[in-house]
């Protein structure tokens, strides 16, 4: 299996930003056009791209579903989610040309409804997003564009899903997101040992191409690149090259 170099790019209000920590409040706008900034992306010699819907995330809806319909246009694989509930918002995403439909906060509420529909569709349309954040000495899992706590962690629910087939899974730690601080390889590593079977991606605080290189040590298998890129901190055509 190929280790991924993935570029993200995050909508609000059909424009790119980011935020710091999954926090609203702490928005950056980029005056890159979402078609464009994709383009690019796929010109450097991207295989794959990582969209999130913000609004949809915290709204519980594809708030943004045209623009992600328009970036699947520019000839990269695109992983997409942010709002997804039901199976109806899966179907959307695919009818769009989605390859693969992120899945977050509804894999933390109703695994046993998204195992359906992994036996339904295929485990490699789907990825499962368990974003986590270190509280005392336990992996918890925010849910609702990182708003909410809930009971399941990321010990309890990775290997569940790794039980029942699911092939990729994106791991974020929320305290690193946005912050330019480098990956949590303490976590991947984590990861790497007690779910060996799932392809992890890495996502966030890369900061350089050594964060990159210390994630694929680490034993994810994919990374994804957010604020970096888009602050010039490093070029995806060297992102690539590593």
């Amino acid at each position: 299996m190929n280790f991924e170099v993935i570029p993200a790019i995050d909508l609000r209000g059909g424009q790119v930003v980011r935020l710091k920590q999954g926090d609203y409040a702490q928005e950056t706008q980029y005056a890159h056009a979402p078609a464009e900034l994709a383009a690019r992306y796929a010109q450097a010699g991207a295989r794959w791209l990582h969209v999130v819907d913000l609004d949809g995330a915290r709204a519980g809806d594809l708030a943004n579903l045209a623009v992600i319909e328009a970036l699947v246009k520019a000839g990269m694989q695109v992983q997409a989610g942010g709002g997804v509930r039901a199976e109806q918002d899966v179907l959307r995403l695919f009818d769009a040309g989605v390859s693969r439909v992120v899945v977050g906060s509804v894999a933390i509420r109703e695994p046993e409804q998204v195992a359906q529909w992994l036996a339904k569709h295929g485990t490699e349309r789907f990825t499962i997003a368990l974003d986590t954040r270190r509280r005392d000495s336990t992996w918890t899992l925010p849910s609702a564009g990182w708003t909410e706590d809930e009971a399941r962690t990321l010990d309890e629910l990775a290997p569940w899903y790794a039980a029942h087939g699911a092939r990729h899974l994106l791991c974020t730690d929320i305290e690193r997101d946005g912050m330019l601080a480098g990956f949590n390889l303490e976590l991947y590593r984590h990861l790497a040992q007690t779910v060996p079977q799932l392809a992890v991606q890495a996502s966030g605080g890369v900061r350089s191409v050594e964060d990159i290189r210390g994630a694929r040590e680490a034993g994810a298998r994919g990374v994804i690149l957010g604020r970096a890129l888009l602050e010039g901190r490093f070029t995806l055509e060297d992102a690539l090259a590593c």
